[in-house]
């Protein structure tokens, strides 16, 4: 037997609890042969053990539920022919971590999932909530699930008038300084939509984060900071642009 028919046909082990088409139409635009033998090496070393449906979709990357020797895992595979790895330069160069990288689509996208799993661990290290990181080979990172029983945590904008807005605002500031100031890290894409809420604010796309040497680190800065107050303002929360730089940074004047 040839190694794709091979691959192919464990991960279609690995996939035998999917039944839903609509799963099986995302799994056929991310599964080239590379990506099955990624996903062949993950099953050998049990990193994933069984293979569910799809949770998240785009086109940089998608994101399935799995179980793994860890319990729930979610795996996701960034995707190589889509993704706009020109945008993603722009968080990758000026990164002194990422120095040397080749300029060609796939060795970018591979270098991205790299730099999430660092962003990761660094974060959480830090004591950020965000997924915990498990393992990164090619263009699959795998990480902890955020949610239960393959139902992921609502977003903090589809939970946004459940929850008390004055405790989540502290919450997810409380975050970013632990992020700014210990990780040494911005965030560069924070919003309602890159937050789940699971007891509480997770972190989650952090691909793009990049470290406090980033030329661009003070810009994206300010726009994470922009982007939260401006999210609960409409919640109905005192705050303001410069409150929150204040208390991540402490008050320069």
């Amino acid at each position: 037997m040839k190694d794709e028919e091979r691959i192919d046909g464990e991960i279609r082990r690995l996939r035998k609890r999917q039944k839903d088409l609509e799963d099986l139409k995302i799994w056929g635009r991310v599964l080239d042969v590379p990506t099955l033998k990624t996903l062949y090496h993950l099953a050998n070393k049990k990193v994933i053990l069984a293979m569910g449906g799809a949770i998240s979709t785009g086109k940089e990357a998608h994101i399935f539920h799995a179980l793994g020797s860890r319990g729930e895992v979610a795996v996701k595979i960034y995707r190589i022919a889509t993704s706009d790895f020109k945008a993603m330069q722009d968080y990758l160069i000026g990164d002194p971590r990422f120095k040397g990288i080749k300029k060609s689509k796939k060795d970018v996208v591979i270098a991205w999932a790299r730099k999430e799993l660092r962003n990761l661990e660094r974060a959480r290290e830090a004591g950020v909530k965000v997924p915990a990181p498990i393992a990164v080979k090619r263009n699959v990172l795998v990480m902890e699930f955020i949610g239960k029983d393959g139902v992921k945590a609502p977003l903090l904008q589809e939970i946004a008038r459940e929850i008390d807005a004055q405790e989540a605002f502290d919450a997810v500031v409380d975050n970013m300084k632990l992020l700014y100031d210990k990780a040494k890290l911005v965030h560069a894409d924070l919003s309602e939509y890159n937050i789940m809420y699971y007891d509480g604010p997770v972190f989650i796309d952090m691909g793009q984060a990049v470290s406090r040497e980033h030329p661009n680190a003070e810009t994206f800065f300010l726009r994470d900071v922009k982007n939260v107050v401006r999210f609960f303002k409409k919640l109905g929360v005192g705050c303001s642009e410069e409150g929150v730089i204040a208390r991540i940074k402490g008050d320069q004047r």
